[in-house]
């Protein structure tokens, strides 16, 4: 979605933060603010205050995990871009967001690196049967079971962008033969044997030992592994998702477990986090469960906080901003750039409220 250029204001945006950052954190983007966009206030607002915080934002910064009052602050008129600090975009997409004119960039690939090892460590720990083997350890027991390879399999990835681009790369010592599907099939890697249109899933599936998600949630992709796709699959095949819940639907997973036609599955994502009690996931044979940790890293705020600080400069010097998302879409376009200015908001009374730190440039 291409935004007409707007002029640039020269009054200081107001920075609210909203992800898990430390005070050197703030303190980097305090630096870079100085140095391109002199009088900014930054302010850590965290879980705690945002939704006292964000009306008085012009530039917003992160994930929330409370609901918060887009119809308003969209109605205020005064922010002006949203960068997430996740790669999944729901928290802010919401209707009055969409149909604004705030710019809206995304943080995929900014955790690639970990996702796609966590994807990998999970195909593994299924093909070897690393919960079999864990069981019969806790259980004193010694016995020999087959197990798979991921060696010369045929793997499908479904959606290639940073993070399915990334598991490409991490996979290709194992010399799989890969397919893939993607909103936009361009660009295809090398390691890729076929790259196709979202209509040409079925075939994939149809094809694939191992199925990969790596696609964003929007309306087009939510439940998209349901009943249909999963009994599409190969016997014996094996999923796992490091994308978002819904993508998947549960209880038809955990029947193809229980029938056997699914030899394995892992999700390091749910629909609702954590799994009810009742869930079928807790008591599906042959499933491995991570809570939401594929990004973890003890280095994944300060990648946040880089990206982020790039992004910054660019938007000071009207330049186009990294992971511009289509909002429409829901996800990044390839090719997409922001508009050449950022219309920003004009100056503003007082400060609009006391974040945890605020750090004002000189």
């Amino acid at each position: 979605m291409h935004e007409s250029a707007s002029p640039r204001p020269t009054a200081a945006p107001r920075i609210v933060l909203c992800y898990p950052v430390e005070r050197r954190h703030v303190s980097a983007i305090a630096a870079v603010a100085r140095s391109v966009l002199p009088g900014a206030t930054i302010v850590d607002a965290g879980q705690e205050r945002i939704v006292d915080e964000l009306p008085s934002a012009d530039i917003f910064c992160g994930h929330a995990k409370v609901p918060l009052p887009w119809d308003d602050v969209v109605a205020a008129g005064r922010l002006r871009w949203i960068q997430s600090s996740a790669a999944g975009l729901d928290h802010c997409l919401v209707p009055a967001v969409v149909a604004s004119s705030i710019v809206v960039t995304s943080a995929s690939g900014v955790l690639a690196d970990q996702v796609a090892e966590h994807a990998l460590g999970l195909a593994i720990a299924c093909t070897r049967r690393l919960p079999l083997f864990l069981g019969q350890q806790a259980r004193r027991e010694f016995v020999r079971r087959p197990t798979r390879d991921l060696t010369g399999a045929t793997v499908g990835i479904v959606g290639l962008g940073g993070v399915g681009r990334r598991l490409v790369e991490v996979l290709t010592p194992f010399r799989p033969r890969i397919l893939a599907t993607d909103w936009f099939p361009v660009n295809k890697p090398a390691a890729v044997a076929r790259l196709g249109g979202p209509e040409t899933l079925p075939d994939l599936l149809r094809e694939v030992d191992i199925l990969f998600l790596c696609a964003p949630l929007t309306p087009q992709t939510r439940g998209m592994i349901d009943a249909t796709a999963l009994g599409t699959l190969r016997p014996g095949s094996i999923l796992v998702n490091v994308a978002r819940g819904p993508l998947v639907d549960d209880v038809a997973l955990a029947a193809a477990l229980h029938s056997g036609h699914l030899d394995a599955a892992a999700l390091d994502v749910t629909p609702t986090e954590p799994p009810p009690a009742d869930s079928p996931l807790w008591s599906a044979p042959r499933l491995i469960l991570t809570p939401h940790v594929a990004g973890q890293s003890a280095r994944r705020i300060d990648a946040m906080t880089d990206f982020f600080c790039d992004n910054l400069g660019r938007y000071a010097d009207g330049r186009p901003l990294r992971n511009l998302v289509d909002k429409r879409l829901g996800f990044p376009e390839p090719g997409l750039e922001a508009p050449d200015r950022i219309e920003r908001s004009p100056a503003h009374g007082g400060s609009g409220g006391h974040g945890r730190r605020d750090t004002t440039t000189p």
